[in-house]
């Protein structure tokens, strides 16, 4: 009980300090390059939290393990989404910059509805994994071609703390070891104190696995919008979204020898989900330009509602009807509702006001 306990409380620090380290320094090199921090978010901080996914699918495919492959990227998609954003925003309110609601969001949104076409025949081939290998590398390009369009606030050379370059690449770098290894620790110490508590299989990979895998998004998330980074509290969930699609499931099916089965629950359920996910980031993110609480909460509220289901359905209980018809005639309607109200208000406002933002140069 003692060690388990022990890693615990080292995977958590490790997991946090990694996150402070990450986000302070890489804001830090964005300064020094001039680079604009939602484009580190989209790419650099993206990449690093989905580079466990990417080793194992890449593994798994290499050994023919590619069953749950999809599932577990649409999985991590849904999470991304729902939890990550809704668990930074119940906490602190997320601002989100103009160019991910423009550019980024809808793309995500598109790549995702492709997928699920790409997948309707109940496999992904080596020819549908290069058609997204060559679409991520026509979104890099797209956002190296973005970098000129976004205002980079300027460094007073008398009050430069970017500090020296090598320095805050090697602590970036060093941020990255520590936060996927501490969560690797905490979800290891996790699974034991689950099974220690005679906690059920399913149950801990629903709730611990499901929610560990996440945690390095997770951390950034909270960590980024404490310490104001707007930019890279969201802009990390859009990218990785969008790098689980294309470089995760693409780079791991090219190397697949094999056709990369779909299970049909996967196309009936989770993806619909992750679609109206997604759909919905775009309202959202338009309604004053960030998160609020609220919103936070309804995304959180439909994450455990999703969680729940896949409990209910797993284990064909009784009440999942009852479930179903409560979901599906009383929360999505009013949750709808309340979401296109506030947006046809925004967008009512800002059509009013449209000449006053222009003279201001909205952001």
């Amino acid at each position: 009980m003692l060690i388990p306990l022990l890693w615990f409380i080292v995977g958590l620090t490790a997991l946090i300090s990694g996150a402070e380290l990450l986000v302070r320094y890489v804001s830090k090199i964005a300064l020094k390059l001039k680079i604009p921090k939602v484009i580190i978010a989209l790419t650099v901080v993206a990449f690093g939290t989905s580079a466990p996914e990417l080793a194992v699918s890449v593994q798994a495919t290499i050994d023919g393990q590619t069953d749950l492959m999809l599932g577990n990227i649409i999985g991590s998609n849904i999470s991304n989404t729902l939890l990550i954003l809704g668990l930074s925003a119940l906490f602190i309110p997320l601002k989100v910059h103009k160019n991910l609601i423009k550019w980024d969001a809808p793309i995500m949104i598109g790549i995702t509805i492709l997928l699920f076409f790409l997948s309707y025949n109940g496999a992904l081939g080596f020819w549908e994994c290069l058609l997204l290998v060559v679409l991520l590398m026509i979104y890099l390009l797209f956002l190296v071609r973005q970098k000129g369009e976004i205002s980079i606030p300027d460094v007073n050379p008398e009050k430069d703390e970017t500090g020296n370059m090598v320095v805050n690449v090697v602590l970036t770098i060093t941020g990255f070891v520590l936060l996927i290894t501490g969560a690797r620790w905490l979800i290891s110490s996790s699974l034991i104190f689950a099974e220690m508590a005679g906690v059920s299989e399913l149950i801990i990979g629903l709730t611990v696995v499901a929610i560990g895998t996440s945690l390095p998004e997770i951390v950034i998330s909270l960590v980024a919008a404490y310490r104001g980074e707007r930019d890279i509290a969201v802009g990390n969930v859009i990218g990785s979204n969008i790098l689980n699609m294309l470089a995760v499931l693409g780079f791991a099916g090219i190397f697949s020898s094999e056709l990369i089965p779909i299970q049909d629950a996967l196309l009936s359920f989770d993806f619909p989900v992750l679609i109206a996910a997604s759909i919905a980031c775009l309202p959202i993110f338009y309604t004053g330009h960030k998160v609020v609480r609220w919103e936070g909460g309804i995304f959180l509220m439909f994450y455990f509602a999703y969680i729940f289901y896949l409990f209910l359905s797993s284990t064909d209980h009784r009440f999942l009807d009852v479930f179903i018809n409560i979901m599906v005639f009383f929360v999505i309607p009013v949750a709808i509702i309340t979401i296109l109200y506030h947006t046809i208000t925004e967008w009512n406002w800002r059509r009013k006001y449209a000449k006053v933002f222009e003279s201001k140069g909205e952001n």
